[in-house]
């Protein structure tokens, strides 16, 4: 995010935070939805069903946003975990930035081009899980999140694609020897 300083500027009761890996910032039934810049570390938001059975929703790395969107903007409790998996630091917005009356017009054209690629972006991740074999999901989410398959567990990796690990240890493999052939 290029002008986190002009973030700061329209909220200025954001604060930065600095937080352990493992650290929940929100879980499911919260009131208090917030957004979080994640300016070093990762986060993630994910589910647990009624089976205990963890479902990641995304990753947020260094220069992401995450916020549980469906509580921010219809101020419901949340619905998803949001949790630390490296030490982060993290700057907490409690309001909705865009509408704060001293935003330029400039400024809310660039984030809502941002809001509607990531809005495409999870569109298109949903289709897939609907529809695209694994091998396509997984190199989906290789050219998203590029630096992460060296900074978390393949266990989240396999979760996050809605594969068993196996089956994912299984992908690598023959991807892996597909290169060497």
């Amino acid at each position: 995010m290029e002008n986190l300083n002009d973030l700061l500027q329209v909220d200025p009761s954001a604060t930065s935070r600095q937080l352990p890996k493992g650290h929940i910032l929100q879980h499911p039934g919260d009131v208090k939805a917030r957004k979080f810049y994640v300016k070093k570390g990762l986060v993630r938001s994910y589910i647990i069903d009624s089976k205990g059975k963890e479902h990641i929703f995304m990753f947020a790395p260094e220069g992401w946003i995450i916020a549980d969107i469906e509580s921010l903007e219809y101020q419901k409790p949340s619905t998803l975990f949001i949790d630390c998996l490296e030490d982060s630091e993290l700057i907490v917005f409690a309001k909705d930035i865009l509408s704060q009356k001293n935003v330029s017009k400039e400024m809310v054209i660039r984030y809502t081009d941002r809001l509607y690629r990531r809005m495409g972006a999870l569109q298109r991740r949903v289709l897939m899980m609907m529809s695209a074999p694994a091998i396509d999901r997984y190199n989906y989410f290789l050219e998203t999140y590029p630096e992460l398959p060296e900074r978390i567990p393949q266990r989240m990796i396999a979760t996050y694609l809605g594969i068993t690990p196996q089956a994912l240890s299984t992908l690598r493999t023959k991807m892996a020897q597909s290169k060497l052939s």
